[in-house]
């Protein structure tokens, strides 16, 4: 396990979660990484287990019905998640999609998700990336056309974490496409919404846990009040959440590396090895 006898970010309540996290992994994850690597996908249960135990959003305020924890619980549930060798899809959960639910949406859409990403029953993408604009958002190709009180969105993404699990995904789209980036906005796209269709759940070389989806939108008819933030302002919110979910990226890599450390140091050292004389 990783080695906390040196590290200075967190304090003693990080400490005792932690260990919460590792008994809860211990039990709903690590015996079945193989199946998750398998199947390509993590199964609602491991979802509903950790949601149990306080480890989904741990950041939402009481307010709206969370823990009102800080990041490093967070950065805990990333590292040791990264160190058991698991790409699952929470922490895109826990460090992305909620902040946008919790700071931008309506109170509607707050008490609409937010409970259920709370205890896993609601499952959450986002859907940045396309098959021609990947970190380039300003050349996203989606649209959401208005038409009287709704919104007609038609596209397509890739590479979509969470994209076979999940119960509504934020989708970024153009607005206005003669406003480039200040034409982006933000809209909320349930499952099972006509025109919505999910692709195949992509092969990888790496990640294998992780559903990884393409995701398609052909004449999806949402209601304006699925806008998510201000008309206009989606690459404003996107370019607000990014930094947060760099360094979401970086805590579970480096987690990850170091149990490979520690994998090859383990390894030289119960390795039995010849001398050899030509």
């Amino acid at each position: 396990m990783l080695d906390m006898s040196t590290r200075f970010a967190y304090n003693e309540d990080h400490d005792m979660f932690r260990d919460t996290v590792r008994k809860v992994f211990a039990e709903h994850m690590t015996p079945f990484l193989e199946k998750h690597e398998e199947e390509g996908i993590v199964g609602r249960e491991a979802w509903k287990a950790l949601g149990e135990a306080g480890m989904l959003c741990p950041t939402v305020s009481e307010e709206n019905g969370g823990l009102g924890l800080d990041f490093g619980y967070n950065a805990v549930i990333a590292e040791e998640l990264g160190y058991i060798g698991s790409s699952a899809g929470f922490t895109l959960q826990n460090d992305i999609t909620v902040n946008y639910f919790e700071r931008l949406g309506t109170e509607e859409q707050r008490q609409k998700y937010l409970p259920g990403m709370i205890t896993g029953d609601v499952i959450t993408a986002i859907a940045m990336t396309e098959p021609g604009a990947g970190s380039d958002l300003q050349g996203v190709r989606t649209t959401a056309k208005r038409d009287g009180d709704d919104y007609i969105i038609n596209g397509s993404k890739t590479y979509i974490t969470n994209g076979q699990n999940c119960d509504v995904v934020i989708v970024v789209a153009k607005t206005d496409p003669s406003q480039g980036a200040k034409g982006t906005s933000l809209l909320l796209v349930d499952a099972g919404t006509p025109g919505f269709e999910r692709g195949r759940n992509l092969d990888k070389i790496g990640q294998h846990s992780a559903d990884t989806s393409e995701l398609f939108f052909s004449d999806v008819r949402v209601p304006k009040e699925n806008l998510l933030g201000g008309e206009g302002r989606g690459f404003v919110h996107l370019m607000e959440e990014l930094p947060q979910e760099r360094l979401s990226i970086a805590v579970s890599c480096q987690a990850g590396a170091q149990r490979a450390f520690d994998e090859a140091v383990s390894f030289t050292k119960d390795r039995n090895t010849r001398s050899w004389r030509y």
